[in-house]
């Protein structure tokens, strides 16, 4: 069982275990010597987002990479899928990325890139994991403070950029008025000088980070925000990504959002009309809509669900050769362009689309009816196995029998954070809400975080 790994990498409280400093350069020594038998010097990549802790966590696993024998470079402030792109395009050994993506700025993380440009194999996290706590153990971390900066090389963030403009050749915004959102996050550093390439009326929200303000009330976990400058400034799209620019979502000129299922349902459509959606399959996971399964159906476009987080989208799309996928949050995966989601290419390659097909958004995704869906986030002291717990079975079986034919029910927990998420999906809202709040409140009755 995972105990340092969740679902995308290490993540928690800065200066706080498993992000303290001893826990930091233990994963620096481990990660090197794991590579050890690929290289006899490893080299690592390293990238990060805009948090007050980012600088100090990147110099402790700088040292405890360089004490296990690696050589490192960094790229500095990227986005996580920069990391990825440029550990595989100049045979680094592994990248790695200091974020916490959207969660708030007390927060941090640790992600791990392999040389081929994805993330690590669940297996071998674990392999790492053991390691981790036996250099934990024995070993003594440097005080932070002793630490020089880590000196960073800006060339590899214009080459990330220039990846990005290549992925989408003809894409010219002349004429159009967009609304990018960057979160105070990663975005924020590549943005401003990627769209100054595309023309366009291009208006940038939220990208003067100082630390503390990512992802504060902006970016993709606040996607009313850029709705309503769009509407406000009459604008013709917004795009809007999280705090280390993995994922986008969008809205319409018409204050509608347009999540990570109305994104895959236009790309579907796109590559099949093109003949690149491979047996025309799309890959989603069980929090995608109904509604989506439906369009795409309408399509003759089968839609497989994988479970959340996009390390196991891309599993099953590699097992079934797909050649799209994605999670409703807005990661969405073009497997011939590159190896993770990445908001900003997203974010082209909607453009592009769009361009093409002389359509706004709006009109491309009108036959996308989307059943009524609450998701309920419960904060939990431990994350017990549900089925062990009676009330949470009894509730969830309620659900499940009244919602049969009609609705979804699904109960997991946060791979990256302390919660258990409820999600309940029905034609009718009513019975919807009533047990969305029904197994939540037994959930919050047998492991809820006392107030």
């Amino acid at each position: 069982m995972r105990q340092l790994f969740g679902t995308d990498g290490i993540r928690g409280v800065a200066g706080i275990a498993p992000l303290d400093t001893t826990t930091i350069y233990a994963v620096g020594l481990a990660l090197a010597h794991s590579l050890r038998p690929a290289a006899i010097i490893p080299r690592v990549i390293l990238g990060r987002d805009t948090r007050e802790s980012s600088p100090w966590i990147t110099a402790m696993l700088a040292a405890g990479l360089r004490a296990g024998g690696a050589e490192i470079e960094s790229a500095g402030i990227v986005p996580t899928p920069a990391i990825a792109f440029l550990a595989h395009t100049h045979g680094f050994q592994a990248g790695v990325v200091i974020s916490a993506s959207h969660n708030p700025w007390e927060d941090n993380g640790i992600k791990l890139f392999g040389s081929d440009g994805y993330k690590l194999p669940d297996k071998v996290e674990l392999a790492i994991e053991e390691v981790i706590f036996k250099h934990a153990l024995s070993t003594t971390a440097p005080d932070p403070a002793t630490l020089p900066p880590i000196e960073d090389q800006a060339h590899y963030a214009q080459e990330y950029i220039d990846f990005l403009l290549a992925a989408v050749p003809d894409l010219k915004l002349d004429g159009q008025k967009i609304i990018l959102d960057c979160a105070n996050g990663a975005a924020a550093a590549i943005a401003p000088r990627l769209f100054a390439k595309l023309g366009g009326d291009v208006t940038l929200l939220n990208i003067t980070p100082n630390g503390r303000n990512i992802n504060d009330h902006c970016g993709a976990l606040h996607p009313k925000t850029v709705a309503a400058e769009v509407m406000k400034h009459g604008a013709d799209l917004g795009l809007t990504f999280d705090g280390d620019a993995d994922r986008c979502l969008a809205a319409g000129a018409h204050d509608n959002v347009i999540n990570g299922d109305a994104l895959l349902l236009i790309a579907a459509r796109d590559l099949q009309s093109r003949g690149l959606l491979t047996d025309n399959v799309v890959v989603a996971t069980t929090m995608s809509n109904m509604g989506l399964e439906a369009a795409l159906k309408r399509s003759d476009i089968t839609m497989l669900r994988a479970n959340v987080g996009d390390r196991y989208v891309l599993e099953l799309m590699q097992q079934r050769h797909a050649a799209l996928g994605g999670e409703q949050s807005g990661h969405i995966l073009f497997p011939h362009l590159a190896t993770t989601g990445d908001g900003l290419l997203t974010a082209l390659v909607v453009l592009d689309l769009i361009a093409r097909m002389g359509k706004t958004i709006e009109e491309l995704t009108a036959d996308l009816k989307v059943f009524p869906q609450v998701i309920v986030n419960v904060k939990v002291r431990e994350k017990r196995p549900l089925e062990e717990i009676p009330l949470v079975v009894e509730r969830i079986q309620a659900a499940e029998a009244a919602l049969a034919h009609s609705g979804r029910v699904v109960i997991r927990y946060s791979g990256t954070e302390a919660l258990a998420r409820v999600m309940i999906e029905a034609e009718s809202e009513e019975l919807m809400r009533h047990h969305a709040e029904a197994i939540s409140g037994a959930i919050r009755a047998e492991l809820g975080v006392t107030p």
